[in-house]
């Protein structure tokens, strides 16, 4: 039987470290394995992706794409998720959802966002108005088929002449 005062880890687990510069009869000693001379063999050095002159790989590759700094981030909600919160009675199916109760019930996610969207994932039984930012055709027609309805907050996107 093991006593407490008698655990150890098990032999090799742990590495002890090693000691640079004491000594050349450590193997490590003088230069400390840093090589002879220049510049990686000073302090503060810092060459990640130095390639020795070569055009380093970074700025061969082209670059590609575009990042919409104003697109809005919609937290996701699908229908699934919200009758099961509604079985569970973490949502009143009597009132109208908005992005507060839909938070406070725990359906989307603690990270603040720009809106809810409704997806037409999973099924609706309970009678229920929805206002959220936006939501998926077929979420529409789910909490219509239910008896239900849903207000849009979000501006619609101009649709292209």
């Amino acid at each position: 039987m093991t006593k407490l005062n008698d655990l150890r880890d098990n032999a090799g687990a742990r590495k002890a470290r090693m000691r640079v510069g004491r000594g050349i009869g450590s193997g490590k000693g003088k230069t400390a394995g840093r090589g002879v001379k220049g510049q990686t063999s000073r302090t503060g050095v810092a060459i990640n992706g130095f390639e020795g002159g070569q055009m380093p790989l970074h700025r061969r590759l082209p670059k590609r794409g575009f990042r919409n700094i104003f697109a809005k981030e919609y937290s996701v909600v699908n229908l699934g998720m919200v009758q099961k919160a509604i079985d569970l009675g973490k949502l009143n199916a009597s009132e109208t959802i908005d992005a507060a109760a839909l938070n406070a019930a725990g359906v989307t996610g603690k990270v603040k966002k720009d809106g809810v969207r409704l997806l037409g994932k999973g099924e609706l039984t309970a009678k229920v108005s929805f206002t959220v930012a936006g939501a998926s055709k077929s979420a529409i027609e789910a909490v219509e088929k239910a008896g239900g309805s849903v207000t849009l907050t979000a501006p619609a996107a101009e649709a292209a002449e």
